[in-house]
């Protein structure tokens, strides 16, 4: 079966100040977006599903959906800020309910296996061939058996401040053991990097493995996302005000506890691929930079879509 791609490109972009989906990097005006679906078409999918929020339609029907007519089939689905009957919304939330929640809103068409990506990252024709592959073999049945690209962080810090980072632990077959949110990532003076894990220091190398939100996952995982985001909801109602104004339902946090209870299994597949995106307004021109560089080495054309 043909994988489909599903582009989350709902984020509000606070750090970077802007929408950072429709922000042009490339020649000709050419986005991430661009990139993302040039990259996909080339490495299998056949479909591209973007996950956005309903007052960004006009931007993408009229700047970005029409240059992959003929190309790719695509089509947007909308992450409403709602909550499930039963749930009542915590007073002040404003804030999209996360990564996790933003797939749920393609639960109902999305029927393919699929990969799941970040609208404002660059993550390499490498990558996409990897996921690609690894969606294209039949599922043999048993436990959901799910893949993900991970990315040595060294290569994903960025110059123009700290990040955020879900770090792996990988078996030694290749199967992940647990993902855990790392904040504040930067460059250490002493060597390597320093970040907080569960509001604790911690000293990394820059060798782990990281996920940069690329999943290969099968509709399988769809009942796990209802049933989790009920779950989230619940736990908010014990939680601070402030926390639940804030928190997030996330991607690597499903899939730990689906994995900690043998619900599900995650090959981890490293690559070596080029990833860049934009958290801050700076990361721009290191992001344009790099683009320019690609095309210069004949990687891309000058013209995605011509």
């Amino acid at each position: 079966m043909t994988p489909t791609l599903l582009v989350l490109a709902a984020g509000l972009g606070s750090r970077f100040g802007g929408l950072k989906q429709t922000a042009a990097v490339g020649p000709g005006g050419a986005t991430l977006l661009d990139y993302a679906v040039y990259d996909a078409a080339r490495a299998g999918f056949g479909a591209a599903v973007f996950v956005v929020r309903p007052e960004m339609d006009p931007a993408f029907s009229d700047r970005i959906l029409p240059r992959f007519v003929g190309r790719v089939a695509v089509r947007t689905v909308h992450q409403h800020f709602d909550v499930p009957p039963g749930h009542a919304m915590p007073p002040g939330r404003t804030k999209p309910w996360g990564t996790a929640h933003a797939v749920l809103a393609a639960a109902d068409v999305v029927g393919a296996p699929f990969a799941v990506v970040n609208a404002d990252d660059f993550y390499g024709r490498e990558a996409y061939a990897a996921a690609a592959d690894f969606l294209r073999v039949p599922d043999a049945g048993g436990v959901p058996t799910w893949a993900l690209a991970g990315f040595h962080l060294r290569r994903t810090v960025s110059a123009a401040g700290p990040v955020n980072r879900a770090v792996c632990r990988v078996s030694p077959e290749g199967w992940l053991e647990s993902v855990a949110e790392v904040h504040h990532i930067a460059a250490d003076p002493a060597g390597g990097f320093r970040g907080e894990l569960d509001g604790r220091p911690l000293r990394l190398t820059g060798d782990e493995l990281v996920s940069m939100n690329l999943w290969a996952f099968t509709p399988a995982i769809f009942p796990s996302l209802t049933s989790g985001f009920a779950a989230f909801l619940d736990a908010l109602q014990g939680r601070a005000a402030a926390s639940a104004t804030t928190a997030e339902y996330l991607i690597p946090a499903l899939v730990q506890h689906l994995i900690g209870r043998g619900a599900a299994r995650v090959r981890v597949i490293p690559t070596d691929s080029t990833w860049t995106g934009m958290t801050h307004p700076e990361d721009r021109v290191v992001v344009e930079a790099r683009i320019r560089e690609m095309v210069e080495r004949g990687e891309y054309p000058e013209r995605l879509w011509e």
